[in-house]
């Protein structure tokens, strides 16, 4: 593996403005966890995923790169520092023990990029996980429904429901369990997943923390920034009604609001994969074939 060296005011100057981009990100999660807020799109990654803002504002060089004049890093996991005091990834150690979850993200992505995206699912995973629920019993009680709850689930039963994502099917209710074409889990997601699903799309972010310290934090912040967008879609086109939060519906019970969810799905899918071969290219550098 070549490698670059950063002087320290370089890698002090990347480090810091990612710090900072972290921080004007997350300030208003960080305010609304302290006063007991929630906010639908912008809290969600944090809960979902339980990546607190302080591991996300960690920089991270990622491999090959070898930073000049860094005792700091001297007893940080993952890190080592040589006698020069410039520090690196310690790659062997990191590959050691993270060498599965390495081997199985690339086989993942791997998979996910070989097939076409599927662009009829129109964001139905959220309705069918409120479907046949009584007040009091969705996930998400504090957001009101869009459409009452006769109508709601009608939508769900009106359309052929095909979500190929393993987390988001777990959460279907028990009467939309059996409406789903697909019975996607853990164990057959490298044969399901696809480039287009709005969940898969999130989860490059998930990936990408999953690989820390080894993931350059420019991908992983970039990744952050694509999955917000991803979760406002998926909200706006949600029986849920998110207007409080300056989301308009995006109504997928409408031959119009269909057009606009696929519309979006195809461009937030078109950085879904670009961030799959970011992803991969690190994965390619920790394990070369």
């Amino acid at each position: 593996m070549t490698s670059t060296t950063l002087p320290r005011d370089e890698w002090l100057a990347r480090a810091r403005a990612h710090e900072a981009a972290v921080d004007e990100l997350t300030t208003g999660h960080r305010g609304r966890r302290a006063r007991g807020e929630r906010h639908p799109v912008e809290d969600f990654l944090f809960e979902y995923y339980a990546h607190r803002p302080s591991h996300l504002r960690r920089w991270h060089p990622g491999p090959g790169v070898e930073l000049a004049d860094a005792p700091e890093y001297e007893g940080r996991s993952g890190y080592v520092v040589d006698d020069d005091g410039s520090a690196r990834l310690d790659v062997a150690g990191f590959v050691g023990r993270r060498e599965r979850t390495v081997t199985f993200v690339r086989q993942l992505l791997t998979a996910t990029l070989s097939r076409p995206g599927t662009h009829d699912c129109f964001g139905l995973h959220e309705w069918a996980m409120v479907h046949g629920l009584q007040p009091g019993e969705q996930r998400h009680e504090q957001l009101p429904l869009r459409l009452d709850r006769a109508q709601t689930d009608a939508v769900v039963e009106s359309h052929r429901i095909k979500c190929s994502h393993a987390d988001a099917y777990r959460f279907f209710t028990p009467t939309a369990l059996g409406l789903n074409s697909l019975r996607p889990t853990r164990d057959d997601q490298l044969e399901h997943e696809q480039p287009a699903c709005l969940h898969a799309g999130m989860d490059t972010y998930k990936w990408a923390f999953k690989l820390a310290p080894a993931m350059p934090s420019e991908i992983t912040l970039d990744a952050f920034r694509h999955a917000l967008r991803i979760r406002r879609l998926d909200m706006q086109a949600s029986p849920y009604d998110v207007s409080d939060f300056d989301l308009d519906p995006v109504a997928i019970e409408t031959s119009e609001g269909k057009a606009e969810y696929v519309a979006r799905q195809r461009e937030l899918m078109v950085t879904s994969n670009s961030l799959r071969r970011r992803l991969l290219d690190v994965c390619d550098l920790l394990l070369p074939e």
